[in-house]
């Protein structure tokens, strides 16, 4: 989409005011616990447009060591809005406003008993992360190009469901479900089409 500016944002969000979210049926065991995680959008290395991707540390109780989009579970009384501001700014330094949300993408439900919801967010040019070190490994600007190539996309199968499980190429490493079936449905936005995500599978190691 070219270098980042005012054009490209509003490139951006022209595809996203298209998508109309899916009401997501849970069908877990329980009430699901609820959770949020950004699509930051800033810009790469070499100024085009890029998401925000943490490493989350490894001594974390859950998903330690994780590929992870920054985010997490909703404080009492808190939207998916009010929290994806909240969490970006703790964990990565990125403070943004309500005026800055693009997006709700649809809901993920996960096999360890969350509900996510994706929210798209304009993060700005040459933003300056500063990654929490209680929760963050490390940060990176992630090219919107990466996810958009033609051999991104990955799906295979596994004995314990029926259902394919998505992963998401990036350089030499995949990005599993559920960040991969996130940035799959905005892949797909920025390509003018509808797709929805939540029959698409996690890996074993991402039930617990």
């Amino acid at each position: 989409m070219g270098i980042l500016s005012d054009a490209a944002r509003a490139e951006i969000a022209r595809r996203c005011a298209a998508f109309v979210r899916a009401p997501i049926a849970w069908t877990g065991e329980g009430e699901p616990r609820h959770a949020a995680v950004a699509i930051a959008i800033t810009d790469a290395e070499d100024g085009s447009p890029a998401f925000v991707l943490t490493r989350r540390v490894s001594r974390l109780r859950a998903h330690a060591g994780q590929w992870a989009l920054p985010g997490g579970r909703l404080d009492s009384g808190e939207t998916a809005i009010d929290a994806v501001l909240r969490e970006l700014e703790e964990e990565v330094g990125l403070a943004r406003a309500a005026s800055d949300v693009l997006a709700v993408l649809d809901d993920y439900p996960t096999r360890s008993g969350y509900l996510i919801t994706p929210v798209v967010v304009w993060g700005g040019e040459a933003a300056r992360l500063r990654p929490n070190p209680d929760e963050v490994a490390s940060v990176h600007r992630i090219p919107l190009a990466t996810i958009q190539a033609s051999d991104a996309v990955d799906f295979t199968r596994i004995p314990e469901s029926d259902r394919p499980v998505i992963r998401l190429r990036m350089g030499e490493r995949f990005i599993h479900a559920p960040t991969a079936a996130v940035l799959y449905q905005f892949r797909e936005v920025l390509a003018g089409r509808t797709t929805r995500v939540d029959g698409l599978e996690q890996p074993v190691f991402a039930w617990r």
